[in-house]
């Protein structure tokens, strides 16, 4: 999920909080535990600092390490200790930390539904897990832990009735877009009868009835759709090239930290006066016929790298940031 969505279940999490007698009750310990859940709900995302080092840290750490089992605890145990020397009782030390601990286990776990995916099983396996259920933005979850809070907040319904009904129907929600995934799976599945060795991934998108479609060909090559209401629709089919500096490019850090991250790449080259541009994107990020997260290595004549870059950005921005970094002219 994004930040923003990170942040109001953080507050949602705070007025649940007010259901727990010993928080309600002692409002010292209300505001800390306030504080916690949504700094606990925004806390597995701090790897975002590795940003200022370089790209490829980035991308290679985003949603790793930070996201492990032994996160959840580290994060859980350095707030509650932070925060816990505004609380004056000891007793209520319990109460604290099991509240930050929900808000840093369900960011963690709500990342799972998306996409992108975690590594939340770090240190058993560093297996990306990504159940494409949720798009990184949902406009149900967004709005309707605004809404609960704008009314808590202004004091016009209490929380004991708010935040239950809050979850209990995010809940269903879950259960609804599990579901309704599984259904469009099974249903496209049998209507192109495809054969086992083909891999058919549903992902969602920000539109409740739309969902995007990749095929994983046992050739390599994806073929690209969308299913809108009922309707499937193909757009594209996209294959890997043939070329020697494909196999040279996977040692370029660059490269290797979007392998690390993602099983579904296609590899493109072409030629330039200059030299080779080696072209690696994620096919599960196609957005308007471009494909904006990749990993692109130049190389001259004589197969050096002169430009790279890992990371989101559109072909414009993109040939701009690199031919600059060259020192070559756009033609």
């Amino acid at each position: 999920m994004d930040s923003a969505s990170h942040f109001v279940v953080g507050v949602g999490l705070a007025g649940l909080a007010q259901l727990d007698p010993v928080v309600h009750s002692n409002p010292a310990l209300s505001t800390v535990v306030i504080i916690g859940t949504i700094i606990g709900s925004q806390a597995p995302d701090f790897d975002t600092i590795t940003r200022l080092k370089n790209n490829e840290t980035y991308i290679r750490q985003h949603r790793g390490i930070s996201h492990s089992l032994p996160a959840i605890g580290m994060w859980t145990i350095i707030l509650s200790t932070i925060l816990y020397v505004f609380v004056a009782e000891p007793s209520h030390y319990m109460h604290l930390l099991g509240w930050i601990f929900l808000a840093v286990s369900l960011h963690v776990f709500m990342d799972l539904f998306n996409t992108y995916g975690t590594q939340a099983l770090r240190p058993f396996s560093k297996k990306w897990i990504s159940w494409n259920i949720i798009h990184i933005f949902d406009p149900f979850i967004f709005t309707t832990h605004v809404v609960a809070g704008l009314l808590w907040i202004t004091g016009l319904v209490e929380p004991i009735v708010i935040f239950p009904t809050l979850y209990i129907c995010l809940l269903i929600y879950y259960v609804i877009r599990i579901v309704y995934h599984r259904w469009i799976d099974r249903r496209i599945s049998r209507q192109m009868s495809i054969p086992d060795e083909d891999t058919l991934t549903v992902m969602p998108t920000v539109r409740f009835s739309n969902w995007h479609l990749m095929l994983k060909r046992a050739d390599g090559s994806y073929e690209l759709g969308s299913y809108n209401g009922g309707n499937v629709s193909w757009h594209e089919t996209v294959s890997s090239d043939q070329h020697p500096l494909i196999e040279t490019s996977r040692a370029h850090p660059s490269v290797a930290a979007l392998l690390d991250l993602s099983r579904h790449t296609v590899v493109n080259v072409t030629e330039h006066y200059w030299g080779t541009e080696v072209r690696w994107f994620d096919v599960r990020y196609r957005y308007r016929k471009q494909y904006p997260f990749v990993a692109i290595v130049f190389y001259d004549h004589d197969h050096k790298p002169i430009a790279s870059y890992v990371g989101w950005l559109n072909d414009q921005k993109l040939y701009k940031r690199l031919y600059q970094q060259a020192k070559l002219s756009p033609s």
